[in-house]
């Protein structure tokens, strides 16, 4: 149930089960349980230790855990864009996907960053190929703005593209 999670900023010694959780909700066979996979579009890694040390180190950065009777269930990025902010890293065990720990997630970080930051808006990218995925954040208000960027082909720390037309969209929500 979502309404048991328990929410607080991540700290260093929450770097390997980040890791875990990240790579376990995007990339390899075990995030083929989930709906949310990219694992189909990249191989290798989706972040790394120090990837994550530096997130972590931002002064206008926050990763958020949510975690249930002391286990880590899922997680997100909030950095400080003014007027808003933007939401990225969001990372739902893959057994729990489905089941409103990703919408609770949302939620948390939309009230923490209008508490924190008076954030008027909140932006994210995600890649133009994963519709299910983009039909889910207009389902929670989030509209396609038409931006592309492209993806970072050749930097390893990305993952390994399965294809050649991978793109970015910017979508927005207000607050």
């Amino acid at each position: 149930m979502a309404a048991d999670l328990h929410f607080r900023p991540a700290t260093g010694t929450d770097i390997p089960a980040l890791l875990e959780l990240v790579e376990s909700a995007y990339r390899g066979e075990a995030s083929k349980a989930g709906w949310t996979t990219e694992a189909d579009l990249l191989d290798g890694q989706r972040t790394d230790p120090e990837s994550l040390a530096a997130t972590l180190a931002q002064p206008e950065t926050v990763v958020l855990l949510a975690e249930r009777d002391g286990q880590l269930l899922a997680c997100c990025t909030v950095e400080r864009r003014l007027p808003g902010a933007y939401f990225g890293m969001f990372s739902v065990r893959p057994s729990l996907q489905g089941g409103g720990v990703g919408r609770a997630v949302l939620a948390e970080a939309e009230r923490w960053v209008r508490a924190e930051w008076a954030a008027t808006e909140l932006e994210m990218t995600v890649i133009v190929q994963r519709a299910e995925l983009i039909a889910w954040y207009e389902r929670r208000g989030f509209r396609r703005t038409g931006e592309l960027s492209p993806f970072p082909y050749g930097d390893d720390r990305f993952g390994k593209p399965k294809r050649p037309d991978l793109a970015f969209e910017k979508l927005v929500k207000a607050l």
